[in-house]
């Protein structure tokens, strides 16, 4: 079944009342766009190797401890398994709000750290979910497309709908990073600058490959 959607436009013409302007066109399919999705994730996939292993400028986001050696070695004793830990840790609000616990948050360290498992890095996985993550910011991109624009729209309009749909997913939600777990914000900035790259990618590549009017 063909799905048909009504366009509606307005302009003010030279005796200040509005014309109305009615266009009906078919909806693009979200597989017509599938060359879109799967280019801006390959360049993106370029793009972000270049940016961590070229440019580095990512390379101070984290940085080692002053004894890394002494630290590891206190908690290789415990035997603590691989998750999301916070120090000291509250396990309910009213224990958040004891003097007990405020004595212990200025007594420090305060802190958030990520146990990973003991193995050798590799960057095989890591890779291969980015890719994927990078297709789904394109088939959201897409989706937001299809529906709001036509077969033929102009490429600025079709880049400036997809990239700002690729932007809020590649960048917005890192803002929580440093509103909630006080990740510095060199470092989320850097990453949503990034972003942003991304995103003026996605939307070029949408405009350029947009299905015109049959």
């Amino acid at each position: 079944m063909e799905v048909r959607i009504i366009q509606i436009s307005a302009r003010i013409c030279s005796s200040n009342h509005f014309v109305v302007f009615l266009r009906e066109f078919a909806m693009i399919t979200l597989f017509a766009l599938w060359l879109p999705i799967l280019l801006s994730a390959v360049a993106v996939f370029v793009v972000s190797s270049i940016i961590h292993m070229g440019l580095q400028y990512h390379k101070n986001d984290f940085i080692g401890l002053p004894d890394e050696k002494g630290v590891r070695d206190a908690l290789r004793g415990f035997n603590i398994p691989p998750g999301n830990y916070h120090f000291p840790h509250a396990g309910s609000m009213k224990e958040y709000g004891t003097p007990e616990f405020a004595e212990k948050c200025k007594a420090g360290p305060n802190g958030f750290f990520t146990v990973l498992p003991n193995s050798v890095p590799g960057m095989g996985q890591q890779l291969a979910s980015w890719f994927l993550y990078s297709l789904v910011v394109g088939v959201f991109a897409a989706y937001v497309g299809r529906l709001t624009l036509a077969p033929g729209s102009e490429y600025l309009i079709v880049a400036r709908v997809t990239g700002t749909v690729a932007f809020c997913g590649y960048s917005l939600a890192l803002l929580q990073n440093s509103i909630w777990y006080k990740r510095g914000w060199s470092g989320t900035l850097k990453s949503m600058f990034d972003g942003l790259v991304y995103a003026l990618l996605t939307g070029g590549f949408f405009g350029w490959l947009w299905p015109g009017v049959a």
